[in-house]
């Protein structure tokens, strides 16, 4: 589980960067901004979804706060 949201977190910041770079490329005359933040705005969806599905599954368990 933990290398699923370790891949969505690096595609998320890999969506993020790409949209900066068309965003400094094209200077706005082209979707390619947009299309990269929806894709970036499906992938934290999708992140999302998964972590409450390995919740509901067990997958995954909260800790709460550890105290030392």
């Amino acid at each position: 589980m933990k290398i699923a949201v370790a891949i969505a977190f690096i595609l998320i910041l890999g969506s993020l960067g790409s949209a900066l770079f068309f965003l400094m490329r094209d200077k706005g005359r082209s979707n390619n901004t947009v299309r990269s933040l929806a894709v970036r705005v499906a992938l934290s969806v999708t992140l999302f979804l998964l972590i409450l599905l390995a919740y509901k599954l067990g997958y995954i368990h909260p800790t709460g706060i550890r105290t030392a």
